[in-house]
């Protein structure tokens, strides 16, 4: 049996925390120590870590279209890495204070898609983003849609938001997904997640 349950949180000694920027994204530098398998404290190490928080997706499926709704928008990390830079993703957002991860997905559905939730949502997965650099975390959801109305230009203007939307069929979204023209992980994970319910989901 795996176990991965050897040390807890409040063993970690934080020496210093030092906030390095903030603005779109803040940074801060910790000075730390942490237990060590073998025994022992590690030596004082120091890590920068992007802060983010929460974070939540939308699959936003229309069970009887058999279709999915995606967004497209600019998106710098990508380009930096020399990559597309306007990729196809999952209805996605950043949590604000008070608000809960099924609000927020329903919130942004509006703002990125034009598209209301319908019912309930089915919770598909927590993950860490990448725990070496940030400590967002990202909750997915799926989330029944009407995709027949579905497209167009949104966005929020004071956020310098320009999504443009669009409506796949079910096939045509796992395609993408093994053809690598989806690759970020949210959406991988998504329509992965879809590809093996699919038959189950919303009957």
């Amino acid at each position: 049996m795996l176990k991965t349950e050897q040390f807890q949180a409040n063993e970690v000694e934080v020496l210093s925390e030092t906030p390095l920027h903030k603005g779109f994204l803040s940074v801060s530098s910790y000075r730390l120590r942490h237990p060590l398998f073998a025994g022992g404290m590690s030596q004082e190490i120091e890590r920068e870590v992007m802060l983010r928080g929460k974070a939540a997706g939308l699959l936003a499926y229309d069970p009887k279209r058999q279709e999915i709704v995606l967004v497209e928008q600019f998106r710098i990390g990508a380009y930096i890495c020399g990559d597309k830079p306007w990729l196809l993703e999952l209805v996605a957002g950043i949590e604000e204070p008070g608000e809960s991860l099924e609000t927020l997905v329903k919130r942004e559905a509006v703002e990125e898609a034009g598209i209301q939730v319908c019912g309930e949502l089915l919770k598909i997965c927590d993950y860490m983003v990448s725990p070496g650099g940030t400590s967002e975390k990202i909750s997915l959801y799926c989330g029944e849609v009407d995709s027949s109305d579905a497209g167009g230009i949104h966005g929020l203007a004071h956020e310098g938001e320009d999504i443009r939307v669009h409506v796949l069929s079910v096939s045509d979204a796992f395609a993408a997904v093994r053809q690598g023209r989806i690759d970020n992980a949210a959406t991988i994970i998504a329509l992965q997640w879809l590809e093996l319910n699919h038959e189950s989901v919303f009957r």
